[in-house]
């Protein structure tokens, strides 16, 4: 499974590609909004030469032409730029025609099984479950991964799934094992997945008996 970065920060998405793990970038509306006031394009044509596989923005258009223009212009700002398109009526119709003229489209938003069969049939190239808002309303997020993930496998889609909204190291797990594409991460979780009392306690511990043998040795 890649991990993806859920943000819009720069230096947190430098140090992650730093560590070599950050495989892509989603960002979103909201996303860019925290980064306070910026050049938007400027900002995603940044973080694009960064990272080394693709990045996600999204349209702010809710009509499907308004949708096609604008994803036809953000297209341009660089060659691992993928479209962000709603799992809307006017969002599938745009999936369709960028799909057609070679134009990724991360279909998002996605909330059931039949959106997702739809956005891969539409050809979008990456599917977002959202796993947290799910389970924020009740509902069990991974298993709709789950769905979407065997569905998109028994049909040999070569459409891949991002699970999104993921709020804790636990959800990464989860969707590793389910077989999901990509996990898209905040920074925090990202830091997260790495922690372990036991490392870090085995960590002091081995600084601790080094040196007891130095002091031993009279070498300290």
């Amino acid at each position: 499974m890649k991990i993806f970065l859920d943000t819009a920060n720069i230096e947190h998405i430098r140090h992650g590609v730093r560590m070599g793990v950050v495989a892509g970038v989603t960002t979103n509306p909201t996303i860019l909004s925290r980064e306070g006031k910026v050049d938007y394009q400027k900002l995603v044509k940044e973080i694009c030469s960064m990272v080394p596989g693709p990045v996600s923005t999204e349209v702010l258009s809710q009509d499907g032409e308004g949708m096609v223009a604008e994803a036809r212009d953000m297209a341009k700002w660089a060659e691992n730029i993928v479209i962000k398109i709603p799992a809307t009526l006017e969002g599938l119709e745009a999936t369709s025609v960028l799909s057609g003229e070679n134009i990724k489209v991360n279909f998002t938003l996605c909330f059931t099984l039949n959106q997702a069969v739809l956005g891969a049939a539409a050809g979008a190239a990456f599917i977002s479950p959202f796993v947290g808002r799910l389970d924020d309303i009740g509902e069990d997020g991974m298993e709709v991964v789950a769905d979407i993930v065997e569905y998109l496998d028994s049909s040999e889609s070569r459409t891949q799934v991002i699970a999104a909204s993921i709020r804790h190291p636990q959800h990464c797990l989860m969707a590793a094992r389910i077989g999901a594409h990509i996990a898209t991460v905040p920074y925090e979780v990202l830091l997260a997945m790495m922690k372990h009392p036991l490392t870090d306690s085995g960590i002091e511990r081995f600084r601790d008996d080094w040196r007891r043998v130095m002091a031993r040795e009279g070498l300290l």
